[in-house]
């Protein structure tokens, strides 16, 4: 059945607002990047949008707002996720869209956070605006995920970023240099996916065959290379590397036991690495101790780059939400999910996107978020 004007209306904006949020994706933790949109309904007219700003202040509603003026009066604004209820740094949005004079709110999905879970959205009803929610939900729900999983299971989003060969195989680097299995538009792509996140995270094992930068390194973007992650419980790892080394300008986390050498510990924190201790279970950096500690600092998505048995763990863990497969060529979907079960595990995940670049094939894989959004 097709969607009635107004209904097709709400989607049109919401699916602008989803656009805006996604803009965000890598920039706003620890808060959650947002969208917002104002228009007139009668007149169809977008009167303003608006994204949660670098840092996660100012909030989507509230640039929105301000941006519409007294235009915002009567209209309708679209949100990605519910507008929060309390004070913080900044007052609430639910406050600052009553104060507008806005006569109705679509919503995407209801904050999971404590502080909000349903009292933004009383707030505007308590008010007198027309709420309706539910309006590009799904969407909203994965674009909002690593803010979703830090309330309700303390650990950030996490996507696994694979590159293989033609054959489902590995290429280790040099111990200086990456061996690319892809093309170079395969591998724009990739560094365009680093953005996306707040961290980006690899094993010592790629720190010595690779000694990879792990910044975004395209026109415009650098100052958007996330935070890199090292995992290293032994510290078998070369203080000269190229991500040590450039600690300073784009931050470094090396992540690894109370226990380790407090010498090289001491060597490679000399550049500007940060040292964290974490738990060890097992004679490995325990992953769930590894999320506690990401989630304390604020990070809500990051992107798992290597290796293998880095790959693995998260897996096991149960704390991959994401799959971004890279093959050279074109393999078959079959290829792919093959090339998936051997190097992640069994994950339950669906195939959502199968993109050509260039002369390879990008797949993505996800986890099936239930009703809740977990």
């Amino acid at each position: 059945m097709p969607l009635s004007k107004s209904h097709a209306f709400d989607a049109e904006m919401m699916a602008i607002a989803l656009r805006m949020a996604e803009r965000g994706l890598g920039a706003t933790a620890p808060n959650p990047s947002v969208g917002a949109v104002i228009a007139n309904e009668a007149t169809g007219e977008v009167i303003a949008r608006g994204t949660t700003a670098h840092g996660g202040r100012p909030h989507a509603e509230t640039q929105a707002i301000a941006i519409a003026g007294e235009k915002a009066r009567g209209a309708t604004i679209y949100v990605t996720l519910e507008p929060c209820s309390h004070y913080g740094r900044t007052p609430p949005c639910a406050d600052a869209i009553v104060a507008a004079g806005l006569k109705r709110a679509v919503v995407a999905i209801e904050d999971p956070d404590p502080r909000v879970a349903g009292r933004g959205l009383d707030r505007l009803r308590n008010a007198g605006i027309d709420v309706v929610r539910g309006v590009g939900a799904a969407e909203a729900r994965w674009i909002t995920r690593g803010h979703i999983v830090r309330i309700t299971e303390r650990r950030p989003l996490v996507t696994l970023k694979l590159a293989l060969d033609a054959n489902g195989d590995i290429a280790r680097g040099s111990g200086t240099a990456p061996v690319w299995v892809t093309g170079e538009r395969a591998r724009a792509h990739g560094m365009l996916l680093r953005k996306e996140f707040d961290a980006i995270l690899v094993g010592s094992a790629t720190v010595r065959d690779d000694d990879p930068e792990l910044t975004c390194r395209l026109p415009g973007l650098i100052d958007r290379s996330p935070i890199r992650i090292v995992l290293s419980r032994s510290l078998d790892l070369p203080p000269a590397a190229k991500l040590f080394k450039s600690a300073q300008s784009v931050p470094v986390w090396l992540m690894t036991s109370a226990g380790s050498d407090p010498a090289k510990k001491r060597a490679i924190a000399e550049g500007g690495t940060e040292i964290i201790n974490v738990e060890v279970v097992g004679g490995t950096l325990w992953l769930p101790s590894v999320m506690e500690a990401l989630v304390a600092r604020g990070i809500t998505r990051v992107l798992v780059e290597g290796g293998p048995a880095v790959w693995r763990g998260f897996a096991e863990a149960s704390f991959a939400d994401e799959i971004v497969l890279y093959m050279a060529g074109s393999p078959t979907d079959a290829e792919a999910d093959h090339a998936v079960e051997r190097w992640a595990g069994g994950l339950g995940m669906k195939s959502v996107e199968r993109r050509s670049i260039g002369g390879d094939t990008m797949w993505r894989y996800r986890r099936l978020a239930d009703r809740k959004g977990r």
